[in-house]
């Protein structure tokens, strides 16, 4: 109507004038269409749209700078998380609390770039070259920010090495460990289950097993959570629980077994012994006969504690069959460690009466063989400690000299009653060779010592 018509006919007359002219022909044509609608900015361009260009590239670049740092800070957060996971000392804290500032410094720049990009809205069509200007100055500055501050995240990064190895090669140990514990879990499960085929509960070993389970749970949620020393540490331990447990199920079995002839061979030896027993009485009978009170006095009770330590026995024993019935082997193994003793404290008591006799009858034979005997291990004694020597030391010589001395009073003891205390002279001549021997000992001790 007013406007439009005549810039129609401007554009017509301008475009016959240019094909007069030798313009080509597709720019004739193309004439119409930068005059229509009023945009004047794609037909002039000129220095606005350079700026806008300039702008958008600075843009672009900006936003790769800002990419770029984000997948450096993301990476190097994976090895500060490894680090932080294993290491505990001064250098690694210290590299995480670096890491830290670093973040503030990126969020930063990375706030400054953002708010240069929504305060400039390239794609306006009335941006003026000034705008452009700015906007272009803005994002270039926030691109040289993000990139400093990429350049020297990555050299803390390098830095970072030592740290990184170390902690990996601590890593590198976790999935093993884990393994080695699940596999031993697996092991333990698998003996349990051999024991109970053979109709063995194994209670107690199954609820060690059970007790595991959480620590599992545990090693299954990672190094990531538990840090990799806690981690490293559990696996040992499970696995070495674990282990102990398997070893225990394959062993029941054969525990059970063992329990059982241990149950018959303790039932029959207090079988014997009570047998035994009941022969104590006449040898005790045939000492007061023929030797005086202070041979057999203290044998009196033998028969009597005999009897009494098999009956106990033989509740302990009924106790721990029992214990084996209800799969207690704990319980089974020390009631028959009990009867054991009882059982040996017994034949001891029985075995003393009967070696009382033999002993006593054969000094009262020939009480010169015990005297001899006890008169050579003084001489052989003395000529060690004279060895070498031309006078023996006093802390040998005054024990020996005392010991000729006591043998001969024990002697004399012998030969100077109607009824000789036999079991006295006895326990002397006993008492002399232990201190003879008491003797030597020291005396090859000192020399060896002297020797070395």
């Amino acid at each position: 109507m007013s406007h439009a018509p005549r810039t129609s006919r401007m554009a017509l007359g301008l475009r016959d004038a240019l094909l007069l002219a030798g313009l080509p022909l597709v720019a004739a044509l193309a004439l119409p269409a930068a005059f229509a609608g009023g945009g004047t900015r794609r037909w002039f361009g000129g220095r606005a749209e350079s700026q806008r260009a300039e702008a958008q590239a600075a843009k672009d670049a900006a936003a790769a700078a800002f990419y770029t740092l984000d997948t450096a800070q993301r990476d190097l957060r994976i090895s500060i998380e490894t680090i932080g996971a294993v290491d505990d000392s001064p250098a690694a804290r210290r590299a995480l609390a670096d890491f830290q500032a670093f973040g503030l410094r990126i969020d930063e720049v990375s706030h400054r770039y953002i708010s240069a990009v929504d305060s400039h809205d390239l794609d306006r069509d009335d941006l003026e070259a000034s705008a452009a200007t700015r906007a272009r100055t803005e994002l270039t500055r926030a691109k040289d920010e993000l990139e400093q501050v990429r350049r020297e995240l990555e050299r803390f990064g390098e830095g970072l090495g030592p740290l990184l190895g170390k902690a990996e090669t601590q890593l590198a140990r976790v999935a093993p460990a884990v393994e080695r514990a699940r596999q031993a879990l697996l092991g333990a499960s698998e003996a349990l289950d051999g024991a109970r085929s053979e109709g063995l509960s194994a209670d107690e070993l199954a609820a060690r097993l059970a007790a595991l389970s959480p620590e599992l749970t545990r090693l299954n949620q990672g190094a990531g959570q538990h840090g990799v020393t806690g981690t490293l540490e559990r696996a040992e331990r499970v696995c070495r629980e674990a282990e102990a447990i398997r070893v225990e199920a394959e062993r029941l079995p054969e525990k059970a077994a063992e329990i059982d002839r241990r149950l018959v061979s303790l039932r029959t030896r207090a079988q014997a012994l009570t047998t035994r027993a009941g022969q104590v009485e006449p040898v005790l009978s045939e000492l007061r006969r023929r030797f005086s009170a202070a041979c057999w006095q203290d044998l009196q009770p033998v028969p009597e504690q005999a009897a009494e330590s098999v009956r106990q026995a033989e509740r302990k024993l009924a106790e721990a069959r029992a214990a084996r019935e209800a799969q207690r082997w704990a319980d089974a193994t020390a009631l028959l460690s009990t009867v054991r003793a009882l059982l040996n404290t017994t034949d001891e008591a029985v075995s003393a009466a009967g070696d009382r006799l033999t002993r006593l009858n054969a000094v009262q034979k020939d009480p010169q063989q015990e005297i001899e005997r006890t008169r050579f291990a003084i001489r052989d004694a003395q000529r060690l400690a004279m060895a070498g020597r031309t006078t023996p030391d006093p802390r040998h010589a005054r024990p020996l000299d005392d010991s000729v001395a006591r043998l001969d009073r024990a002697a004399a003891a012998l030969e100077s009653g109607r009824h000789p205390d036999y079991w006295h002279f006895l326990t002397e001549t006993e008492a002399v060779r232990e201190t003879v021997a008491g003797v030597v000992g020291r005396i090859r001790e000192e020399r060896g010592a002297g020797g070395r």
